[in-house]
């Protein structure tokens, strides 16, 4: 019969040594072909030329996000990004996807601003 802490140990062994290797595969498979979601409440504005509306109001966004804006965000992670260029990034993110559509609406937007967060979640 095994000891009672021999389950919670062999748990976090193979945790720390598959754990990685699966978030990796998670997160190559998101900037290579699957993109991330993105979920997020904050105030969202853009600046636009004169006599567009630009006002910044809260919005709750889901937004799938293609896997090149993944990858930007995994990549500026992974070289200690601080949390103000990940945001920058998100916001660039959105503004090309949510904003402009893929260059189908706003492509005279300039700049995103992302701010006031309430709540911000990615999902592979």
């Amino acid at each position: 019969k095994p000891r009672p802490d021999l389950a919670g140990r062999l748990d976090r062994e193979v945790k720390q040594r598959w754990q990685p290797q699966i978030r990796a595969k998670a997160k190559a498979k998101a900037a290579s072909t699957d993109g991330i979601i993105i979920d997020t409440r904050a105030r969202l504005g853009y600046t636009a030329p004169i006599g567009s509306t630009d006002q910044d109001r809260i919005r709750h966004l889901t937004v799938a996000l293609p896997p090149v804006h993944a990858a930007r965000l995994f990549e500026a992670q992974e070289q200690g990004a601080s949390d103000a260029r990940l945001q920058e990034i998100a916001a660039e993110a959105l503004k090309e996807v949510y904003f402009q559509d893929g260059g189908r609406r706003a492509g005279s937007l300039d700049e995103v601003r992302f701010t006031d967060i309430e709540h911000l979640e990615f999902d592979l």
